[in-house]
């Protein structure tokens, strides 16, 4: 048992100061299986590790997915290694011949958890949640299925299901994608509004998205050169504004 500091300081420096020079790599297939287990911070960072030695070395997770899944909380989208997390997780489901009950299951996920989450997040995941869509078409259907949310008396959608293929996720919608386009930010209202439209071929970068900022995002805007608004239509005449008002008879703005 390793304190939490010492876990996270290992596992940062795990997949390419360590894993390279071993002339076994696959004696670290315990450490690593353990500790994504343990959940948080900690198996956000054995991601990277685990990818090498089940893509180079052929290490077999039966409930890898499983496991991916549940570790999609609220936190994701504010926690330090965000980027990390989410390149890995685009590389593990970029196959495809993952079944489309558990792509479904993790787009429904991130879109019911987008709903709290901050602006330069959602900037990211919209286009990686159109990205699953073009790698796996079947998925679509929770884009158009016919009547939409509003023919859904509830979402059949099971959002504390830690099992996906039990998570009832392709019998639903992204009502909660649908809800964005009226999001404050116009930015993100404009990202989500993508999904109104057929989706193009060929899938969008997100490589420079997934470390945007919140300074980042706020200075993009306050350098933006504001146009000249105008504020009101109709010249104001009389003390409230109206045309046929009795007290622009009697008082007067000047």
């Amino acid at each position: 048992q390793l304190p939490t500091g010492l876990y996270k300081k290992v596992l940062v420096i795990l997949h390419d100061s360590v894993l390279p020079y071993m002339n076994e790599p696959t004696l670290m297939m315990d450490f690593l299986t353990v500790a994504y287990g343990i959940g948080g911070a900690i198996s956000l960072l054995a991601l990277n590790g685990l990818f090498i030695l089940i893509h180079q070395h052929n290490l077999e997770y039966p409930d890898f997915y499983k496991k991916l899944y549940s570790l999609l909380d609220p936190s994701i989208y504010h926690v330090k290694y965000r980027a990390r997390f989410f390149h890995l997780t685009d590389l593990f489901l970029s196959s495809s011949h993952l079944p489309a009950y558990l792509v479904a299951a993790f787009i429904k996920r991130l879109s019911r958890l987008a709903l709290t989450a901050p602006p330069e997040a959602l900037l990211m995941i919209i286009p990686f949640i159109c990205n699953l869509f073009r790698r796996h078409p079947a998925c679509r259907v929770l884009v158009h299925r016919p009547g939409g949310p509003a023919d859904m008396s509830e979402d059949p959608y099971i959002m504390e299901q830690e099992e996906p293929s039990a998570s009832r996720a392709l019998e639903s919608s992204l009502w909660e994608i649908q809800s964005l386009q009226s999001h404050y930010h116009p930015d993100v209202a404009k990202a989500a509004a993508v999904l109104n439209q057929s989706l193009s071929e060929m899938e969008d970068d997100i490589s420079g998205l997934l470390e945007l900022s919140a300074y980042e995002l706020f200075d993009k805007e306050v350098k933006k050169k504001a146009a000249d608004v105008p504020l009101e239509f109709e010249l104001v005449r009389g003390l409230f504004g109206k045309k046929k008002d009795i007290f622009a008879e009697h008082f007067s703005l000047d």
